[in-house]
């Protein structure tokens, strides 16, 4: 048993990776079948036409999920008019999501030019979620309580401590090749958490880099995946898992969760990539039967790359002028294809089968 004790910082927090058995057989198969359906998903998503046409949709409802486990609630109607609307921001829940998002393009953007995770682009990582400057926790007396306000877990203690740990969990990430990279995926998560480094922004920040680690093994060339949707379906047990290898180096229980993770979101992604695609498909064929001079591939793109969309993008893209474009919008929400809303003085419209592909549970 390890030196923990709940209410003092965990400062013998241990390095990685842990002196124990990590590939036990139940590990090593479920790795096989989460890693089969990791690259069925990044298959799936690399032969579409346009394999980013999605990916502004995917990573705002990986931050949507995200932000909901910190319970920061937005709807998606909330969220996807607030990314497309002139007016201002107010929901400040949205505004944190869509910060999120930003992060996390962020960290996709540092790693085109350096494929590493480093301390360093973990700080840029939550500054960005955080919009502010702060850095690595030097203030003492952080801790994590439960619902019932009990201290369930103290993290390591000052910034040179916090430093080391980080240093150490760098190291692992870039440097250490002796494992299959998802379970390293369930080490590197547990160790960030454990480690704490900043006073806000720990869990969302986690939760980039894993996205960003699968980047940087080449698991998926575009991560087009929201893991946090199952965490956000099993909450608890994250938390639990989590303890349970602080407190008795359960090791064992958290990697098999993360693997159930991958496989979970990995096949609900490749569902909800072929639900999108045959909406796409049927919404083109209906399109270029009743509004045959409206058609084109290009709008029919446009219409399923956010759930909203408005006539200055359909003017962005080249789709006509402002009166031709306005024309198409009327036909279409006449037709049924679209449903318009008035936010201030815009207008935008709603791709209603987008949205409740978005909203299936």
């Amino acid at each position: 048993m390890r030196d923990f004790i709940r209410n003092e910082p965990y400062n013998n927090l241990p390095i990685l990776p842990p002196n124990t058995n990590l590939e036990t057989t139940e590990i090593l198969r479920k790795t096989i079948t989460a890693s089969r359906a990791l690259a069925q998903l990044n298959g799936a998503i690399t032969n579409l036409p346009n394999p980013r046409l999605f990916l502004d949709t995917i990573h705002l409802q990986e931050a949507k999920a995200s932000s909901e486990i910190e319970n920061i609630i937005t709807t998606n109607d909330e969220l996807y008019k607030s990314v497309i609307a002139d007016k201002k921001i107010e929901n400040p829940n949205a505004k944190e999501v869509i910060s999120y998002k930003d992060a996390l393009w962020h960290g996709l953007e540092q790693l085109e030019s350096r494929p590493f995770i480093t301390t360093n682009l973990c700080v840029e990582i939550m500054q960005r979620i955080k919009q502010n400057t702060s850095n690595i926790r030097t203030t003492p007396g952080t801790t994590l309580s439960n619902t019932k306000g009990e201290v369930i877990y103290t993290p390591p203690s000052g910034e040179s401590v916090i430093r080391e740990k980080l240093e150490n969990l760098e190291k692992f990430i870039n440097d250490d090749n002796s494992l299959d990279p998802l379970i390293k995926l369930a080490l590197l998560h547990y160790q960030f958490e454990a480690i704490h480094p900043f006073s806000d922004g720990n869990g969302r920040t986690g939760r980039i880099l894993l996205l960003l680690y699968l980047k940087i093994e080449n698991l998926l060339d575009i991560p087009a995946i929201y893991l946090s949707e199952y965490i956000i379906q099993n909450k608890l047990e994250y938390y639990k898992r989590l303890r349970q290898v602080t407190e008795s180096e359960n090791w064992e229980s958290w990697i098999m969760y993360i693997l159930d993770m991958v496989e979970w979101t990995s096949k609900r992604g490749i569902t909800r990539l072929e639900d999108i695609l045959n909406s796409m498909k049927t919404v083109s064929e209906e399109i270029q039967k009743e509004l045959p001079k409206a058609y084109s591939k290009d709008l029919i793109e446009l219409l399923y790359k956010l759930p909203y969309t408005k006539r200055q993008h359909l003017i962005d893209a080249g789709l006509g002028t402002a009166k031709t474009v306005g024309n198409y919008l009327i036909s279409l929400e006449e037709k049924g294809f679209l449903k318009s809303v008035k936010l201030g003085k815009e207008k935008l419209y709603l791709n209603h089968r987008l949205m409740a592909i978005l909203e299936k549970e």
